[in-house]
């Protein structure tokens, strides 16, 4: 573990990058800081593939840095930011990845769309109904997707709650 979060700091973009990837991976709570440091690398690659490990963590510590990070100026590091806080689920991103809604890239969209779809909560679906209406065939899809998921969940949820209790023996 210590050897990849010392990879994650290496002058070749190739072992930041690998390390970044396989720190995700491991999922281990001690890599969730270096990984919110690999955020402000200077190549795309790693930054990108930081925050999807941040994601694959389900760290909460994770969630206001990728909320910062959605704010960056690379589109891969919103897209990858999106994703990560998806994973993550926290209805603290809501509202952030709602404005995301609007991105001018369709690849940030989509993955908005798709995170808000495994947040869930009332803002996310009218969000996800009005990005129904996305110019983009793939974000539309990505919407649709996820309110079919959130439906889906939320019936689920109301069978467990009507299902009889088990007999007492």
């Amino acid at each position: 573990m210590e050897y990849l979060i010392e990879l994650l700091f290496n002058p070749d973009l190739q072992f930041r990058w690998k390390a970044a990837e396989a720190l995700g991976e491991v999922r281990d709570p001690r890599a969730v800081e270096p990984l919110i440091q690999a955020l402000q690398d200077p190549f795309v690659d790693v930054t990108w593939v930081a925050a999807q490990a941040l994601g694959k963590t389900r760290d909460p510590r994770a969630v206001e840095p990728l909320i910062k990070a959605l704010d960056s100026p690379e589109k891969w590091l919103r897209q990858g930011a999106a994703w990560g806080l998806g994973k993550i689920a926290d209805s603290r991103a809501t509202e952030p990845l709602i404005r995301l809604l609007k991105d001018p890239r369709a690849d940030v969209r989509k993955n908005a769309a798709w995170a808000l779809g495994k947040i869930g909560g009332e803002k996310a679906v009218i969000a996800l109904q009005e990005a129904k209406n996305d110019p983009d065939p793939n974000v539309q899809q990505a919407a649709a997707e996820a309110l079919s998921s959130l439906e889906k969940a939320k019936a689920a949820e109301g069978k467990l709650a009507e299902a009889p209790a088990p007999p007492k023996q």
